[in-house]
């Protein structure tokens, strides 16, 4: 059990990203006091966990309403998953893992970035929440649920302790040590995504 705990916590790490997440924050709180930061860096989180918890209990009814099942997700979430790897691994922003250039006009110019673009799409982007629902979609009964939601708010809290640390951070690895260990973060999360993508068609075709 302890094992499955750390390999869950560890997706969520590697979906979410805290890392990377630093030089997006530090950019868009830029000339910002640090009470300021302080105060998006705990609201972005906030709202990110409620956005967890009410895809979490959510997901999986809206599977069944829409008549998708678990195994066709799984394939469509690793595939998903897989091209947000490779976003990853070659350092490219793409709206999966990163806002846009039109958002990044609108976010430039708002005082509360905690919603947009911290929240939604930064932390809890279509990645996040497709892996959340391909986790909890493979919980067969309500404590593994909660220990799924609870290793994901776990990567939420951590997420929440690197931004607070955002500038002493940014002056040891700077955005070069962020876009290596992104670079990393990738490969791991395409391994994943290709076990998600196989582990879909083997139930399909049995």
């Amino acid at each position: 059990m302890t094992e499955h705990l750390i390999k869950t916590f560890i997706i969520f790490f590697v979906v979410i990203e805290p890392v990377s997440l630093v030089p997006m924050f530090a950019a868009l709180t830029r000339g910002g006091e640090p009470g300021y930061r302080r105060k998006m860096a705990w609201k972005s989180v906030a709202i990110s966990a409620g956005i967890f918890i009410v895809f979490a209990l959510a997901g999986d009814r809206l599977l069944r309403l829409l008549g998708i099942s678990v195994s066709a997700f799984k394939i469509a979430g690793g595939m998903l998953l897989f091209l947000l790897a490779v976003d990853m691994v070659l350092a490219r922003e793409s709206g999966l893992r990163s806002t846009t250039v039109r958002e990044q006009e609108e976010a430039r110019y708002r005082e509360d970035i905690s919603v947009f673009p911290m929240a939604f799409p930064l932390i809890t982007g279509p990645g996040t929440l497709a892996t959340l629902l391909l986790l909890t979609a493979d919980s067969s009964n309500y404590i593994e649920f909660s220990l799924v939601l609870g290793m994901g708010l776990l990567a939420l809290a951590v997420t929440l302790v690197f931004l607070l640390l955002t500038q002493p951070l940014m002056r040891v690895m700077g955005v070069t040590g962020g876009t290596v260990v992104s670079r990393l973060l990738g490969v791991v999360l395409a391994a994943l995504a290709v076990q998600y993508v196989v582990d879909g068609f083997t139930e399909v075709l049995v």
